[in-house]
């Protein structure tokens, strides 16, 4: 965990070779996947909110896990939109952070969700992003689905990221 933690200026420099590195290296042992989630939450502290746990991940694609819990629902029992809508973005800034090349940035730009049913359970985002090839500025458009436990969509976002190339090093 300190090797990974100890280089800060690797993050701000490549945070895309950072996470992969950091999965790669964290997922396969004994809790990884924990520890893992729980350093993209200290980069993203809002998105630690929602508990979530990154199940799987590889170029172009991620799947995580939130859990049910009382926090995150609304006044019906049933997950909260807001917690849907962080659930929907975690999901693609994972899918972004392993799959955008070195020389590239992103931010999320805009994001469109429909509720299609209300949630009652542990839920997992499913997220499969298109190619992203170079650096060039260039809006993507990322599909992202929520599931219940018993495999049905409650939530279809359509996530805007604005990805281009990384403003070069300034020097001190």
């Amino acid at each position: 965990m300190l090797a990974l933690s100890a280089n800060l200026t690797q993050v701000k420099e490549s945070p895309a070779s950072f996470v992969r590195g950091a999965w790669a290296r964290l997922h396969p042992l004994p809790g990884g996947k924990q520890v893992f989630t729980h350093m993209m939450g200290l980069f993203g502290p809002y998105a630690g909110s929602i508990h979530p746990l990154v199940e799987e991940m590889h170029h172009g694609y991620a799947r995580v896990r939130m859990p049910y819990r009382r926090a995150i629902k609304n006044h019906l029992g049933s997950v909260h939109a807001a917690a849907l809508f962080n659930l929907a973005e975690f999901t693609v800034i994972m899918t972004l952070s392993h799959t955008v090349p070195d020389e590239a940035r992103f931010i999320v730009a805009g994001a469109q969700i429909d509720y299609l049913s209300k949630a009652r359970s542990d839920l997992v985002g499913v997220c499969e992003c298109p190619q992203i090839n170079g650096s060039e500025r260039r809006e993507y458009q990322i599909p992202v689905t929520l599931f219940d436990m018993q495999g049905k969509a409650v939530a279809s976002a359509l996530v805007r990221a604005l990805i281009g190339p990384k403003k070069p090093a300034q020097a001190h």
